[in-house]
């Protein structure tokens, strides 16, 4: 009879070692890092790529010159294509690649004089605020409308790029600081100065978007480099492409996706290539016109310029970025001066990906002939000789990392940003490409280590518990 019950409580315990086991087998290594559209979490195949950069100057003029991989150039952006009788966009930014691929490749630099002091440390990090748009806890659309200066004043529809002290707490996106904070904030030069090259929007012109981040990003005074359209009221663009100089009035869809459009063929609309809309007009399923009217901007919004063509070629954009080093405007721009020091940021948009789903680079040194991580070579005449070496850096992937979060017990790094430890001190690139992915499943980690941690319980006690039952039959025996 002993031995009968000795071994039915072999058997439970066995049973439940089993199950544990199980559990265990269920719980670890499985996988929570996956892209969830829904969550607006999309990860790029690769979490770094290799940026150069070189930079020159005349005393008048700066010139900035980039180079960055790209397995093809994507210079097609917001489309309205005609279907079922009526226009429909297509090319909206979206978590991801771009279904059709029809959007633009991008290069944009940030640059401060020392205005912004954690932006020397931290680059765009600092710009990252709360509940930013398309993270996963973006802020309501509704919400941000409704806002008193930011959605009635500013005519802001979600949280974009902002600099700290513009808030009263990093925390809340809405609290800004009054208006007279602001303003002493904007005349101490606390702002960001952000050249903006597009692939489809500027470089047609010969122009890059020249903006600034404060309590916003936006775009200097002046006109930029497009415009929309869209009629909403009529439900149809207001132009369309002029027959008398391009041969036709729309774009073919079929052309655009199969990629056949190139630099010298039209695949964009702009001032000098655009007649009003003709509604009586036989629209057939397929034409297609761009979403975007460029032109050559005015004001301060049109201070940059490309210098030469930017291209892609041979797996590389190379692009040239020239503007006066005092543009008159120091309300806008960063106003450049021989022999200082400044600090710079990067970031690239490639294969069709839009908004936060770019690459970043850490912050680096600007020396107009001074020494610094990237030194602007002096010459004389019109036009940089390029003759000196590029200067070679590594942007990342930065994931749903925003500077509340970084300041917070969330982040083992937040007393070592109070103290003003650079990140370059702590962290590599590739370190922080990961650190960006792990922050998007920050809940999820946490969820799995602890089911973890359960089974495993489980399976020592199952283990335990089995053994001793093992060891008091045989020594029944």
């Amino acid at each position: 009879m002993n031995n009968m019950v000795r071994r039915a409580g072999v058997g439970v315990v066995l049973v439940l070692f089993l199950g544990a086991l199980f559990v265990s087998w269920l719980t670890h290594g499985t996988g929570v890092i996956k892209n969830d559209i829904a969550r607006n979490i999309y990860i790029p195949d690769e979490l770094t790529m290799p940026f150069q950069v070189m930079a020159a100057y005349n005393g008048r003029d700066m010139f900035f010159r980039y180079r960055w991989p790209a397995r093809q150039p994507s210079i097609y952006h917001d489309m309205m294509k005609f279907e079922g009788g009526k226009w429909v966009q297509y090319g909206a930014s979206v978590p991801g690649p771009q279904e059709q691929g029809i959007y633009e490749d991008r290069v944009a630099m940030m640059v401060d004089d020392g205005g912004v002091p954690e932006f020397a440390r931290y680059g765009g990090y600092i710009t990252i605020g709360d509940r930013m748009r398309f993270f996963t806890n973006e802020a309501k659309p509704e919400d941000v409308k409704a806002h008193p200066y930011l959605g009635q004043k500013r005519n802001q529809v979600e949280v974009r790029k902002h600099l700290p002290a513009t808030r009263k707490d990093i925390g809340d996106w809405s609290s800004v600081v009054p208006d007279d904070e602001l303003a002493a904030l904007r005349k101490g030069r606390y702002f960001l100065d952000l050249w903006h090259w597009r692939a489809h929007r500027s470089n047609p012109m010969n122009v890059s978007d020249d903006e600034y981040i404060f309590e916003v990003r936006s775009g200097d005074a002046g006109n930029g480099p497009f415009s929309d359209n869209w009629d909403a009221e009529k439900k149809q663009p207001k132009f369309m492409l002029d027959p008398q100089k391009t041969n036709r009035r729309a774009l073919n869809w079929d052309d655009l996706v199969q990629r056949k459009l190139g630099f010298d063929d039209v695949y964009y609309i702009s001032e000098d290539t655009a007649v009003p809309f003709d509604a009586a007009h036989a629209w057939k399923n397929g034409d297609t016109i761009p979403r975007r009217l460029l032109r050559r901007g005015d004001g301060s919004h049109a201070d940059i310029k490309v210098f030469g063509r930017g291209r892609w070629k041979d797996g590389f954009w190379e692009v040239t970025l020239r503007r006066g080093m005092d543009t008159g405007n120091p309300m806008d721009d960063k106003i450049l001066v021989d022999k200082r020091v400044y600090n710079l940021a990067f970031s690239v948009h490639r294969d069709a990906l839009g908004s936060r789903w770019h690459y970043i680079s850490l912050p680096i040194t600007l020396g107009l002939s001074r020494e610094a991580d990237l030194v602007a070579s002096r010459f004389d005449g019109d036009q940089p000789t390029w003759n000196q070496p590029w200067h070679k850096t590594t942007l990342f992937y930065p994931g749903q990392v925003s500077w509340p979060m970084l300041n917070s017990v969330k982040h083992a790094g937040a007393e070592g940003i109070k103290t003003g430890v650079p990140v370059k001190y702590r962290h590599s690139e590739s370190q922080l490409a990961h650190y960006g992915v792990e922050a998007e499943f920050a809940d999820q980690i946490r969820r799995q280590w602890l089911l973890t941690l359960f089974a495993g319980v489980l399976l020592i006690g199952g283990f335990g518990i089995a053994l001793n039952q093992l060891l008091k039959r045989n020594q029944g025996a």
